[in-house]
């Protein structure tokens, strides 16, 4: 029988800690929450090898480093309402809800309902999951504390920027080619001000490409 306690206890020791993240609350969320039950069932032994997990549809699980210094670097409080977008299949929303006060998930219909129910499994029953479009968000439920995108963009929407509240942050993976880089937003007199946070790379997510015209 697989020891995934063990597992994840390697995963942040191996992954997390020595990518520079020190926040307490990240690495008590990661060790807590078993990434195995937010992969696909067939790959839940791969669930701690380092790499994004592929879910379906060009989708993934970011890898634990990457979802680690992005939550490391927003310094997420316990009174804070979150906006994740893109859960996938609910990890990273399982993290965030051990840090935060609420959690509000956005995923498409066809994963909306599969990472409702493996929230529900481990009992993170301040998560819910919206079914939407992804640049859409959750505006009934705005603006939020911090928004965090999970997966790559090459902009973000502006209606996702308006949901971030005066003072609040957001993170979002900025792709350019086969270049990412991991940037934190923080509103200011309505304004998002970017900062570099460090290098990763993920696949686009649906609403997020900039759309191309073509020459004739």
């Amino acid at each position: 029988m697989t020891d995934f306690a063990a597992r994840r206890t390697m995963m942040v020791d191996t992954q997390v800690r020595p990518n520079d993240v020190t926040k307490y609350p990240v690495i008590e969320a990661m060790l807590h929450v078993p990434r195995e039950a937010f992969v696909p069932d067939r790959l839940r032994e791969t669930a701690y090898v380092g790499g994004n997990v592929e879910i379906a549809g060009g989708r993934v699980v970011l890898e634990a480093r990457t979802l680690a210094k992005m939550l490391d670097a927003l310094d997420i409080g316990p009174g804070d309402v979150v906006l994740d977008i893109g859960c996938g299949y609910g990890y990273s929303s399982a993290v965030i809800a051990r840090m935060a006060e609420a959690v509000i998930a956005v995923e498409e219909e066809a994963l909306a309902g599969e990472a409702e129910a493996r929230l529900l499994s481990i009992g993170a029953d301040n998560a819910v999951v919206i079914a939407g479009a992804l640049a859409d968000g959750a505006t009934k439920h705005g603006p939020y504390d911090v928004v965090v995108i999970e997966g790559a963009a090459e902009a973000v929407p502006a209606k996702i920027l308006d949901q971030v509240r005066e003072g609040g942050q957001i993170a979002c993976l900025f792709m350019d080619g086969a270049l990412g880089a991991c940037r934190i937003g923080q509103k200011v007199d309505g304004n998002v001000a970017w900062r570099f946070a460090f290098n990763a790379s993920a696949p686009v997510l649906p609403g997020f490409a900039v759309r191309r015209e073509f020459m004739l």
